[in-house]
């Protein structure tokens, strides 16, 4: 396998970067051609399945896209979807020193100061992760972490095939999980002014 050698003078696009060994930087993501989706998580890689996103997955990420698209449309935030890169900087902004940069399935950026031309550099307000078969330990473990540590308001994490929605609330620089939303339930951003989700409308029709 190929690694980045940044003080190499003539090294070229890194096609296939160790995903067990060394510590990577953004400066090292932005040179690797892979193809399915790659975050790096505290310097460590975190390769998804090529195959796309599974067609339940992409609905429920879809459906509350739209609601919160439809709610934000003359607003301050603004909302993104996957693939959009999150960085997470701790000590510094500089390339080579970020080593968490994820790729939420939806994103809420409240501070356009934190956008840019690559994305979103600093914590969105929400977060909102679908869960999927074989990524579940990298989202309620690994992502809740550095959600935490770099202090996202919200983090929203759904299982489509259980009809459910937990959500963790920052307060004082810890996540407060919530009760575990269904269908049948209304739930309110604490972070998004006035955004509430009908999960009947979010898990209906999902077969």
């Amino acid at each position: 396998m190929k690694t980045f050698d940044p003080n190499s003078e003539n090294q070229s696009k890194v096609e296939e970067p160790s995903s067990e060994y060394g510590m990577y930087t953004y400066a090292d993501y932005l040179t690797w051609e892979f193809d399915e989706m790659v975050e790096l998580i505290k310097g460590k890689i975190f390769k998804s399945a090529a195959a796309a996103p599974r067609r339940i997955h992409q609905k429920v990420s879809g459906k509350i896209f739209y609601k919160l698209y439809q709610h934000l449309e003359n607003h301050k935030c603004d909302v993104f979807s996957a693939p959009f890169d999150v960085r997470l900087p701790v000590k510094s902004k500089k390339n080579e020193d970020i080593f968490t940069v994820v790729q939420p399935d939806i994103s809420v950026i409240c501070d356009k100061s934190k956008l840019d031309d690559l994305g979103c550099i600093g914590s969105p307000d929400l977060i909102v992760e679908i869960l999927s078969p074989g990524n579940n330990k990298k989202d309620l473990k690994n992502k809740y972490e550095v959600y935490e540590e770099s202090g996202v308001k919200e983090y929203w994490i759904i299982h489509p095939n259980e009809y459910s929605l937990l959500i963790y609330t920052l307060v004082n620089g810890k996540y407060v999980p919530s009760k575990l939303f269904t269908v049948g339930d209304i739930v309110e951003s604490k972070c998004i002014s006035g955004f509430k989700l009908d999960l009947d409308e979010v898990f209906v029709d999902l077969d």
